[in-house]
């Protein structure tokens, strides 16, 4: 943080939750707890923003605080900022879970389309690996960004829309003017399929 501070670069870290903040934030955290029990509702959440300063800073720094109240209980994270022109809710929702979105897209990349499979010898042959897993992970991209936001599968992962609606069986049909598909008649997104194959699976010109 000194770094950035010195350097006129700007961040937004995560903050390890301790008792000194806690005390802190003790009333928002109470004012958001008696909201939930007035109106039980799935989420109550607020945000609250004090000036601390850990032993080991040299000086006080914004720290925001996420509060969010379910049935399971109160959850408050941390977040710690040079920025102070924005506000709460932006810098944590908008700025900070960015970077949590990005690790996310990352995990897909690695773990559900295998892309850490680069187990060749050559460094070439791994860097083609490496371009076709990326180029799965565009398709699957295209797809789910195609896919209706009424559609379970919408939010639905990588693997899922790949055995969903990738790795079906169907008859082909050939001749010489179209190919037909087949589908099972319990197959229960040939509907979506169909609809998919001139959105996200036909290449666009230009």
């Amino acid at each position: 943080m000194e770094w950035c501070e010195q350097n006129n670069v700007r961040y937004v870290f995560g903050l390890a939750q301790n008792k000194a903040v806690d005390r802190l934030v003790a009333e928002d955290v109470a004012a958001v707890s008696l909201r939930w029990e007035s109106n039980p509702a799935d989420v109550v959440r607020d945000y609250a923003e004090v000036s601390y300063a850990a032993g080991s800073w040299t000086a006080k720094r914004r720290v925001v605080a996420r509060i969010e109240a379910t049935y399971k209980g109160v959850d408050t994270r941390y977040v710690v900022t040079n920025i102070t022109e924005r506000g709460r809710k932006w810098l944590y929702e908008t700025l900070y879970c960015a970077r949590g979105q990005a690790e996310n897209l990352i995990k897909r990349h690695k773990g559900q389309l295998a892309s850490d499979r680069t187990s060749c010898r050559s460094p070439l042959a791994n860097q083609m690996r490496l371009v076709l897993h990326t180029a799965a992970y565009w398709l699957m991209r295209s797809v789910q960004d195609d896919i209706p936001v009424d559609q379970p599968l919408a939010t639905g992962d990588y693997c899922t829309i790949r055995l969903r609606l990738l790795k079906i069986a169907v008859r082909v049909r050939e001749t010489a003017t179209r190919v037909r598909l087949a589908f099972a008649a319990n197959c229960p997104d040939a509907a979506l399929f169909r609809a998919l194959v001139t959105t996200a699976l036909i290449p666009k010109p230009g």
